[in-house]
């Protein structure tokens, strides 16, 4: 089926279940051609949505109500198994402490991130998706039914697929480049972290890394203090996050 038409009847699917119109929906698509495990981390005194993630098979779309000024973090797990009577295993990339209900804990990186600030009544969302953690998988951030910018935010290239030697994190019975570890992450330097004396928007600038990443996707965080062209906003918006986003 046409991607197109797979998106507009997720939106559809939402919009019917959506309730309230002052009530924001997050919907989650796995465009993937594998099983994704969605974890969901809310900032903190925020509530836990979901029990914190769930399974999603590949084209299948899972929406959940959003609490007016919730703030968080969406991000897909990849290649993992859990024993069915107590929710244990692990992930290859995304792990959240071993457990498919990852109640409140956030993803080991490298893991792309997509992040929410909604604003109460009529103030702005702020959203944005985020390789400051790294990257394991396309994602991107559509809102819908919001007034405003409102722009698609995302990552839709594969950068697995031309991940630097240092950063690439290999996997899988083919050692196959399965995810892509931030600068920051890899070498641990100020300079790629925006730490010490590199801890400011002045003195942290881009480097070859962050510009690696800016080029493939340039509607995503590439470091730390990437505002400008980075975080959008919108008012009175749902989401859709769909996982990879190129397929």
């Amino acid at each position: 089926m046409d991607s197109r038409l797979w998106i507009l009847g997720v939106l559809l699917s939402v919009l019917a279940n959506a309730g309230p119109s002052s009530a924001a929906t997050l919907a989650l698509y796995n465009k993937c051609r594998e099983t994704v495990w969605p974890g969901i981390q809310p900032s903190a005194g925020k509530a836990v949505l979901a029990r914190g993630g769930f399974q999603l098979l590949p084209n299948q779309a899972y929406s959940l109500r959003l609490p007016a000024g919730w703030s968080g973090r969406v991000w897909g797990r990849r290649g993992c198994a859990f024993d069915p009577a107590t929710g244990r295993g692990r992930c290859a990339t995304g792990d959240c402490g071993g457990a498919l209900y990852c109640n409140g804990l956030g993803g080991a990186p490298p893991a792309t991130l997509a992040e929410f600030t909604l604003g109460q009544g009529r103030q702005q969302d702020f959203y944005d998706v985020s390789l400051v953690d790294g990257y394991n998988l396309g994602m991107s951030m559509t809102p819908f039914r919001g007034s405003g910018q409102c722009g698609r935010a995302g990552c839709v290239s594969d950068l697995n697929e031309v991940c630097p030697a240092g950063l690439a994190v290999r996997g899988g019975t083919d050692n196959r480049v399965v995810a892509c570890k931030s600068a920051c992450s890899a070498f641990g330097s100020p300079r790629y972290c925006c730490t010490g004396s590199f801890g400011g928007p002045q003195q942290c600038k881009p480097t070859a890394y962050s510009r690696l990443f800016k080029a493939a996707c340039p509607r995503a965080y590439s470091y730390a203090y990437d505002d400008p062209t980075s975080i959008l906003t919108c008012t009175g918006a749902s989401y859709l996050v769909t996982f990879c986003p190129q397929h």
